[in-house]
């Protein structure tokens, strides 16, 4: 077992701008050791067990200061409601699977919401966090697991208070309604998927990014943190990246920026916050957002997550929005996604899906013992569908036609598997927890590799949460994974730290997992001395990924050949004080980040009140090379 590391940075550093932080730092846990990658690869599982850890405990060089993100208390979220009683029975249909959208009941089904958590990359929004009206206090560093997860008992708690919380009563017809006035556009499929060409050697030809002559880099701009009153803590979930803008949430606004300067290009005020948004973009760059309908107050700190939105990230504008009623009541949806022309969002009650034109394809209905739960997008469009009663559930993974609803192909996992997470749908991928037996709020214990056109299962990757550092929400958001990639057939996840060759030093690797045969392929990325490596997304038959800097240098962005995992660096960022400081207040796991063009962004997920009038926080930071 790892000893648990410092918890994962949110807070920039203190005392205004790029300066050094003010407060002393905190001592560092004592290193751990790490797994012996030069194992052969075992099948199903492959990954060799941890040698003993080593001997006392040195105390590192200082880092900067690092805490949690806090999550939000109040700003924007539902307030607890008596806990209905599920239903009885099981009762889910035994035709064979036809027509999507047919009837499904709602459920008084646990729920946990988290915004802007996804697998980072080109035009998709990463992000982490945990909008729970009523939660415990972050974690500290005692009470954190390796990698800084939270523990997965806490998390079904906390999931059932939310889901009472997001549950809206009222009759049982529903229907759709809220149209307001505004451009309809219809565009090109959406991008995604693993691109590239085999090269005969289990990898893809070579992706767009390319090194430059000078990787060094330097800070573009900063965009200054919203400010926020009384003592909340407001969700600004969600960033993507065109080819003119990098554009990030704010509070209840969508605002695009030069992509090297920094200045505002266009803004979208929105009468709410923005819950969740949509990692995918079309070809046309045309994304999807859910937002509240009013702006929170003391007296109301929430309106619920209605409001579903289609932006066009190019022209600056909302296309249009639309609601699902239930009876007259307005069903606040969970989870958002974009596949082709399909804009599918997912909650207790059921699913809903618009095509980007605005016409409704499909909406809950009441005289099922099914529901869907949510989707996962991009290259197709899979839906994670909850059957039975609470101790009877059974989850069906159903790849549907985007356009007609019609399910093409469907895999039943092993009932008592409570929540799934899509992690990719091209290849079909699903990260789960089986048994609750992850223990430490990763949300994986394993991973199912899907033949999307057939449903049968191909194989399934064991993956401890002591050895591998990936992590998925799940609860109520399937398609929150971040920390790994899929392509090439094959399944990139990172390794928990543990102690370098160097003192004080911690690292770990990135390995390849084959979705044929669920065995380690024996691929290995190493980190190097005090630095830790995520994925980020790929880039045709490559891996991107994100280097964390040790106390004493700046991270780094390179490229792993997916053919021989040549590492090629593409961004170098400047290793002074002042610049790591803010580099490491934000993470991986807590923030969100894309990178392309020689270009690194990275983002809060929330924004609060600020400890000190002296604090200079950061909503987002953009660096470039030369």
């Amino acid at each position: 077992m790892t000893q648990p590391p410092p918890p994962p940075p949110q807070q920039p550093p203190q005392g205004g701008g790029f300066g050094p932080p003010q407060d002393q730092p905190p001592q560092a846990p004592p290193p751990a050791a790490g797994p012996d990658l030069g194992k052969a690869p075992e099948p199903g599982y492959g990954y060799p067990q941890a040698p003993q850890a080593s001997q006392a405990p040195q105390t590192p060089p200082p880092a900067a200061p690092q805490t949690p993100p806090q999550p939000p208390q109040g700003y924007g979220y539902p307030q607890g409601a008596p806990a209905p009683q599920p239903p009885p029975g099981y009762g889910y249909p035994g035709q064979q699977p036809g027509p999507y959208g047919q009837p499904q009941a709602p459920y008084g089904q646990p729920g946990y919401g988290q915004p802007g958590f996804g697998q980072p990359g080109y035009g998709q929004q990463p992000g982490y966090g945990y909008p729970q009206q009523t939660m415990p206090h972050p974690p500290q560093a005692g009470q954190l697991g390796g990698g800084g997860k939270f523990n997965a008992q806490m998390l079904i708690i906390v999931a059932a208070v939310v889901a009472i919380a997001l549950i809206i009563g009222g009759g049982v017809l529903y229907a759709s309604s809220g149209d307001d006035d505004g451009k309809k556009d219809d565009t090109a499929s959406s991008s995604g998927g693993t691109g590239g060409t085999d090269d005969g050697n289990g990898g893809t030809a070579s992706g767009k990014e390319k090194a430059p002559s000078d990787p060094s880099a330097k800070v573009l701009f900063q965009v200054p943190a919203p400010e926020v009153k009384n003592d909340s803590t407001v969700v600004v979930s969600g960033s993507w990246l065109t080819d003119k803008a990098y554009v990030k949430s704010g509070i209840a606004r969508i605002v695009g920026y030069d992509r090297d300067k920094g200045g505002e290009l266009w803004k979208i005020p929105l009468a709410g916050p923005v819950c969740q948004a949509s990692r995918h973009v079309t070809d046309d760059n045309l994304t999807a957002i859910l937002y509240q309908p009013a702006m929170p107050t003391k007296a109301d700190p929430s309106h619920g997550c209605s409001q579903i939105a289609l932006i066009d990230l190019d022209a600056g504008k909302r296309l249009w929005t639309k609601t699902v009623k239930t009876g007259d009541q307005l069903i606040n949806f969970d989870n958002i996604t974009l596949s082709g022309k399909t804009v599918a969002v997912g909650s207790t009650s059921g699913g809903a899906a618009f095509d980007v034109s605005g016409k409704l394809l499909w909406s809950p209905k009441p005289a099922d013992s099914c529901y869907d739960a949510g989707y996962g997008g991009g290259d197709k469009l899979v839906a994670v569908r909850k059957c039975g009663s609470y101790d009877q559930r059974q989850l069906h993974i159903q790849t549907i036609d985007p356009k007609s609803g019609k399910v093409i192909s469907e895999y039943k996992m092993t009932e008592g598997i409570e929540y799934a997470s899509i992690v990719s749908t091209n290849p079909l991928v699903v990260a789960a927890d089986v048994g609750d037996s992850a223990g430490d709020g990763s949300g994986i214990s394993d991973f199912f590799s899907i033949d999307s056109k057939t449903g049968k299962l191909r194989t399934r990757i064991s993956a401890p949460g002591e050895q591998f550092a990936a992590r998925c929400e799940g609860i109520t958001r399937v398609e929150a994974c971040n920390l790994l990639a899929v392509g090439n057939d094959r399944l990139y996840l990172p390794t928990e730290e543990h102690d370098g060759t160097g003192k004080y030093s911690q690292t770990n690797e990135i390995v390849a997992f084959d979705l044929a045969t669920g065995k380690q392929t024996g691929q290995r990325a190493d980190a190097g001395d005090g630095y830790t490596i995520s994925p980020l997304r790929m880039d045709g038959g490559n891996l991107i990924a994100y280097k964390r800097p040790p106390y004493d240098k700046g991270g780094q962005v390179v490229s792993i050949s997916g053919s021989d995992f040549k590492e090629t660096t593409l961004l170098q960022n400047p290793a002074t004080d002042a610049v790591r400081d803010v580099e490491t207040s934000m993470s991986p796991e807590y923030s969100e980040f894309l990178y392309a063009d020689g270009h690194l962004y990275m983002s809060k997920v929330y924004a609060s009140k600020r400890s000190t009038v002296r604090d200079k926080e950061y909503l987002a930071v953009g660096f470039g090379t030369s």
